[in-house]
């Protein structure tokens, strides 16, 4: 009876020590580029073998395209700084000069892997040419970009755009789900180098939410104590 609720128990703990392999990132509050305030978030995974990385641009009705995402870049504890861009998926929307957009069909394929940058491994949109693929934020009143210069707008060598998130899967020899992500740098626009660090989001678990988690172990160990007698 006490083994059945001892190895229960160290389940729940194991499955809960799991989420150590999420990494949130955000950009401090304001931060800006030369093209006005930025805004966005990131969320890491590592696993075995992988990285799965979801940015998003929180912005909403941005005016410039220096304030859309263009780069990514990450430090891993493992000490990796090469891998293979496996996959990239996104909405792509064009972005027409009023400020309308239109949905693009496909999967963005503007972005590639750099290798030990920054000691790391960076995902960028800047591969060469006018960079396309940007990840942009919502639109403003009435979904249209109402904000929107010609950098944004009508631009045919920046559209089309990513639609607010896009998903990275990176394969990384030695990572697995214990490799931590010791720093993130988001970047900005069409010039390398418009760099803004990424800081973690609050993570430390807040009284009631402590308290909700002792009182939820508690029930469920007197419920098994009662089913086991």
């Amino acid at each position: 009876m006490m083994i059945r609720l001892g190895v229960l128990l160290t389940g729940l703990i194991t499955a809960s020590a799991a989420y150590a392999d999420v990494f949130s990132f955000i950009t401090p509050t304001g931060s800006m580029t030369g093209g006005g305030p930025v805004n966005a978030a990131a969320t890491v995974v590592t696993g075995t073998g992988t990285v799965t990385i979801t940015l998003s641009d929180l912005l909403a009705n941005p005016t410039d395209v220096a304030q859309l995402i263009s780069d990514f870049d990450i430090v891993l504890s493992n000490g990796a700084m090469t891998g293979t861009l496996a996959s990239q998926a996104g909405q792509q929307i064009n972005v027409a000069g009023d400020g309308t957009f239109s949905v693009a069909p496909g999967n963005p394929t503007g972005w590639q892997l750099n290798s030990g940058v920054g000691g790391g491994i960076q995902i960028s949109a800047l591969g060469g040419g006018s960079p396309d693929d940007l990840i942009i934020g919502p639109p403003g009143p009435g979904g249209v970009y109402t904000n929107a210069n010609g950098s944004i707008a009508g631009n045919n060598s920046h559209n089309p755009f990513i639609n607010q998130t896009a998903t990275f899967v990176l394969d990384v020899a030695g990572v697995t789900g214990t490799t931590q992500i010791t720093s993130a740098t988001f970047s900005f626009g069409t010039t390398a180098g418009v760099d803004i660090p990424g800081v973690p989001p609050n993570t430390v678990p807040e009284p009631t939410s402590m308290m909700l988690l002792a009182s939820t172990l508690g029930v469920l160990v007197v419920g098994l104590r009662k089913h086991f007698r």
